[in-house]
């Protein structure tokens, strides 16, 4: 089976070769369905890599455990996640009214069961931070990469 690189939230700046998903039929946009709405119109680990670039800030957090959780079932074993976020509360974040959802560099550990005293309060489907993410990219501006690891076969 074919596996996409999707482009989440693309607007009319989809990544070149990417597959790309808004809520908005606009030029670009090739599956038209809203990130707040679960499940996606996509079968399960169907994607090799996923970005998102200034989306998950516009995630309401009530969403945001069934969003990753989403983002996961999606993502092919051993696929990659990246993601350009504003850092939360910072001047860019705050510049848009519809920035909803605030990231920082610890915010990740929530998804990642390494960071077990984080992990454990939610308890969401298991992302591993790459090594050397979260990093700052620009003024107030983060990119994390997150992957979806295979299990050894030897682990339990």
């Amino acid at each position: 089976m074919n596996k996409i690189r999707l482009d989440i939230g693309c607007g009319t700046k989809k990544f070149e070769g990417f597959t790309g998903l808004d809520k908005m039929k606009i030029p670009g946009v090739d599956i038209v369905h809203d990130l707040e709405v679960f499940p996606y119109p996509l079968d399960d680990e169907s994607c090799e890599f996923i970005i998102g670039s200034h989306i998950i800030e516009h995630i309401k957090p009530w969403f945001t455990i069934e969003f990753f959780n989403e983002l996961w079932r999606i993502m092919d074993w051993n696929g990659i996640l990246r993601l350009m976020y504003p850092e939360g509360g910072s001047y860019s974040f705050w510049q848009d009214p519809t920035h909803c959802n605030g990231f920082n560099v610890t915010t990740f550990q929530y998804f990642d069961p390494e960071y077990k005293m984080y992990y454990e309060i939610y308890k969401p489907r298991p992302w591993k931070i790459m090594p050397g993410y979260p990093v700052q990219r620009a003024t107030d501006i983060y990119e994390v990469r997150m992957t979806k690891e295979k299990k050894n076969a030897t682990t339990t």
